[in-house]
């Protein structure tokens, strides 16, 4: 009877070591890397004061996660997942920061001399909006990535049209980073769920906040800006 269920025990833990190698950390770590990159890009009037001092941090923080990146998907790793979700709840804090001091640039400043300006801080920090999103989806999502690597991983956040079909794996199937970023991005775009929705409470809350910080990004800043010129 053992000998029978070798096989299929192999199988199970061949299917976990295949999602981790399938969902490496990189992708998410290349794109804070990414908005940390754009955040020095944008004009030192939308940002904090001293101008050097959240990038400093977040640079800090970036290599302590990059350092502490584990090779075993399967153990568990609080502080490397509390360092994370500072990570990025300081770089949201800071992306949100720099469009109400751009909102209120466009309001108070003066006429066409920031017009260009404006439109590239614009598209910075909606690049930003997307990207960082996708982070907290992938980052949160049904215990975060080791949780969905788990034979019996936490009920989903998000409900992906794979989990509705069989042929397509249904609860045997795991998103991926890309699949994040893809929700990310047609949020920011619709301005709403498309394809995925939201099923627990801080996920539609988070879909809610990026919709709001996109649409004030496209609709006030930018077509303001392009009115401007």
């Amino acid at each position: 009877m053992s000998e029978k269920g070798l096989p299929g025990l192999n199988r199970v833990e061949g299917v976990a070591e295949e999602l981790a190698r399938r969902d490496p950390y990189w992708p998410a770590q290349l794109t804070v890397l990414a908005a940390i990159l754009l955040s020095l890009d944008l004009p030192t009037k939308l940002t904090l004061h001293p101008y050097w001092l959240l990038p400093a941090l977040e640079g800090v923080l970036f290599v302590a996660l990059v350092a502490t990146t584990p090779w075993d998907r399967q153990r568990v790793h609080p502080a490397r997942r509390a360092l994370a979700l500072a990570l990025i709840s300081i770089v949201s804090a800071a992306n949100l920061l720099s469009l109400v001091l751009l909102a209120h640039y466009l309001i108070h400043g003066s006429g066409q001399s920031g017009g260009r300006m404006l439109i590239l801080a614009g598209s910075e920090i909606w690049i930003t909006n997307v990207l960082i999103f996708a982070i907290w989806y992938w980052e949160l999502d049904r215990g975060g990535p080791q949780g969905r690597t788990r034979s019996n991983p936490p009920p989903p956040d998000f409900l992906f049209p794979q989990y509705t079909e069989d042929y397509l794996g249904r609860w045997s199937w795991r998103p991926r980073y890309v699949d994040y970023l893809y929700t990310s991005f047609t949020n920011a775009t619709a301005f709403s769920p498309t394809d995925t929705m939201p099923l627990s409470a801080w996920a539609k809350l988070a879909m809610l906040v990026q919709s709001l910080a996109s649409l004030a990004t496209l609709g006030l800043v930018v077509a303001r800006a392009v009115n401007i010129l």
